[in-house]
């Protein structure tokens, strides 16, 4: 089986409810009944209450949802494409492997369900200055471990883009979900370092490691 990440941005006279709305009820239906295997969509819903968080920067302020599935072969994701390019103003698309480093620890509600809690997301290209060995080794060997000492995590998927999958797509490297509990954890700044200055200065330096942020 093989993973696929797309970014959607929704057309302009479109609300952010009514594209989530397309997706949930008409897109994923069609995407299940099409072969899809797995999948998850994240929707950038919470308007008001992240537009001032420093944590929304660069394509976050524009992306509208992403679109994460998995199939038995990319050679079959023409119906994908098919399904969501009508809903969007602009849509790329990557092919990904999926890493998992932290999973829910208690799990209670079923697939079909709204998930509890938020998704920070990330996509970041790797800097010219590295090297695939040392831009890897750090994000996977320095970064993820430090970010369950310093961040209150309650998931984190990882996936490294292998390739870009649609015309215009951004090179990107790296995919990430970061899921919290609660909203406050991602948005005070004290509760997402663990009440501690000493743990945004390490996570900072750190990220400026193998990232130009």
């Amino acid at each position: 089986m093989e993973k696929l990440v797309y970014l959607c941005w929704k057309r302009a006279a479109d609300s952010i409810e009514s594209f989530r709305d397309v997706l949930l009820t008409d897109a994923s239906p069609r995407l299940l009944q099409g072969g899809v295997l797995s999948l998850t969509i994240n929707v950038a819903d919470l308007g008001d209450r992240v537009a001032d968080s420093p944590l929304v920067i660069g394509e976050g302020r524009t992306i509208a949802a992403s679109v994460s599935c998995w199939l038995d072969s990319l050679d079959g994701r023409a119906f994908i494409e098919q399904t969501l390019a009508p809903t969007t103003e602009k849509l790329w698309g990557y092919l990904v492997t999926e890493s998992v480093p932290m999973q829910y620890p208690d799990r209670t509600w079923p697939d079909g369900a709204k998930s509890p809690g938020v998704t920070l997301f990330t996509a970041f290209p790797k800097p010219d200055r590295l090297t695939d060995e040392q831009f890897f080794g750090h994000w996977h060997g320095s970064h993820t471990p430090l970010s369950f000492e310093i961040h209150p995590l309650w998931r984190y998927l990882r996936n490294a883009v292998a390739r870009p999958l649609t015309p215009g797509a951004r090179p990107y490297r790296g995919i990430v979900e970061e899921r919290f509990r609660e909203i406050e954890d991602a948005l005070d700044m004290e509760r997402l370092f663990r009440g501690k200055a000493a743990n945004m200065k390490r996570g900072m330096k750190d990220v400026d490691q193998f990232l130009d942020r």
